[in-house]
């Protein structure tokens, strides 16, 4: 699915923006619907009416709330109607055989199967509907007036599959007037590359590394090879979602839109906070601003900001999935903050190095609880992780010099890019070539060549490999 759609959206994309372009001011909104509701057709039609009602049901409801503004209850019924829809649909799609399956465990009465396929990009979509409700509710954007331009916003293609997470207020203003320059469109497709690249070049190449570990008996890996493959996923994850969400942004950008940031090299982090506030930031935003904040916050008593957390983490972890593994993932990250705001925080900001030490194998374990649904296999493979069943693989004691001589290079290239370092001499070297007109011009023409081959070697992979799994894209 994801590897005929990657290569669908590159045939797809250069004739929508041709239309797009050519298209006058004042309808490109609706050329751009149009075209998202193809692209969104191409992949899910049989959901495009769910999409279609979530789009006309807040649009009603922000015009409700307008309305009625002074008739609290009848606001409150708009907004509860958006509320009970939006939540009801994902419930309903993702959560239902997830339900009805633990009730026949725990009962053994025998529930009906329940095997929707779940509607591409409903938990970003649903979120973004919902929170344009609720901030009208609340006072903090204008209800928009015009059908068109909030369909266009619901359904903008480049982020509608996986995000980010688009708040209304994100793109308001640019919903009824945007300019698109040469510069914002080079910019946009240097973005897009540069994402495709760290899907395509990076996390496919180590993912297969996870992948095969992930299918072996556990008494066949060794705690070395147990942590490559955890380190493999890390990177795996980070590179497929942040990829994609560079690649939302680029398109985005060349469509004259500003998408916020999802990613900021999170894994270079000294703490679980400092984690989640780079790490899917568009997520934990509207978890912090939607959930959070209005249970009080942390400016409440320590036991009711407990509680706050541990609602907040449920929820995120369930959010990822119907399963009770990304539960555990989320109520792992809940602990861990709990004891950070009781007093490890101080501690991790005043040693810094040992922090910097500390966090990536807690977020390697993370990644496992993530990645495995099953929990006989998941308690293996973590006590594999720590020697526990035999630290050594007796069939191959260097199984782990195996996966490093086949990935070791891909992994590396996944740990340096997962760093600043890169980006950072780029801009030094920008700033002393600066006012000297042939060095930025030899500069420039590396950057262009460099993505150029990037492009290139994505699409050969993409056409000539059939391993390419998105782990977002079920979310």
């Amino acid at each position: 699915m994801v590897f005929s759609s990657l290569l669908f959206l590159f045939r797809f994309l250069p004739a929508a923006l041709i239309v797009y372009y050519l298209t006058p001011r004042r309808f490109r909104n609706l050329a751009l619907l149009v075209i998202s509701l193809i692209f969104y057709c191409w992949g899910e039609v049989r959901y495009l009416p769910l999409m279609v009602a979530s789009t006309l049901v807040d649009f009603g409801c922000g015009q409700g709330i307008k309305h009625f503004g002074e008739k609290k209850r009848v606001r409150r019924l708009f907004l509860l109607l958006s509320m009970i829809f939006n939540l009801g649909s994902l419930l309903f799609f993702k959560y239902t055989g997830f339900i009805l399956s633990n009730i026949e465990a725990l009962t053994h009465i025998p529930m009906p199967d329940f095997s929707l396929p779940l509607p591409l990009g409903i938990s970003f979509y649903t979120f973004q509907t919902m929170s344009y409700t609720i901030d009208v509710y609340r006072g903090d954007v204008t209800p928009e007036d015009n059908f068109i331009n909030f369909a266009a916003y619901v359904t903008l293609f480049p982020q509608l599959i996986a995000g980010p997470i688009v708040r209304y207020s994100d793109v308001a203003a640019e919903l009824k007037s945007r300019t698109i320059t040469l510069p914002m469109i080079e910019k946009g497709a240097s973005l897009f590359i540069l994402g495709l690249g760290s899907k395509v070049l990076i996390a496919n190449n180590v993912g297969s590394l996870w992948d095969s570990t992930a299918a072996l008996s556990l008494s066949d890996i060794s705690t070395p090879m147990a942590w490559i493959a955890a380190l493999a996923y890390s990177l795996q994850i980070y590179f497929d979602f942040s990829g994609y969400s560079l690649m939302a942004i680029g398109l985005g950008q060349m469509l004259g839109f500003t998408f916020p940031q999802n990613f900021n090299y999170p894994y270079i982090s000294g703490s679980v906070t400092e984690f989640w506030r780079r790490w899917h930031m568009t997520l934990s935003g509207w978890f912090r601003e939607y959930v959070y904040f209005p249970l009080g916050g942390s400016r409440c008593s320590a036991a009711k900001r407990t509680r706050n957390l541990l609602i907040v983490w449920g929820l995120t972890g369930l959010w990822h999935g119907a399963n009770w593994n990304f539960l555990l993932w989320g109520l792992w990250f809940f602990i861990l903050l709990v004891i950070e705001k009781n007093g490890l925080l101080d501690w991790l900001n005043r040693h810094k190095i040992v922090a910097h030490i500390l966090l990536p194998p807690i977020l390697m374990i993370s990644w496992v609880i993530f990645a495995t649904s099953d929990f006989s296999r998941l308690g293996g493979f973590l006590g594999k992780m720590f020697g526990i069943g035999g630290a050594v693989n007796p069939a191959n004691p260097f199984d782990w010099l195996y996966a490093l001589r086949g990935y070791g290079v891909s992994l590396l290239i996944g740990v340096v890019m997962s760093l600043p370092t890169i980006k950072a001499a780029h801009e030094k070297l920008s700033l002393r070539v600066n006012g000297r007109p042939k060095a930025a011009l030899a500069l420039k023409t590396g950057e262009t060549v460099l993505l150029g081959v990037t492009l290139i070697l994505s699409v050969a992979y993409l056409v000539d490999s059939t391993y390419n799994p998105f782990i977002y894209w079920n979310f």
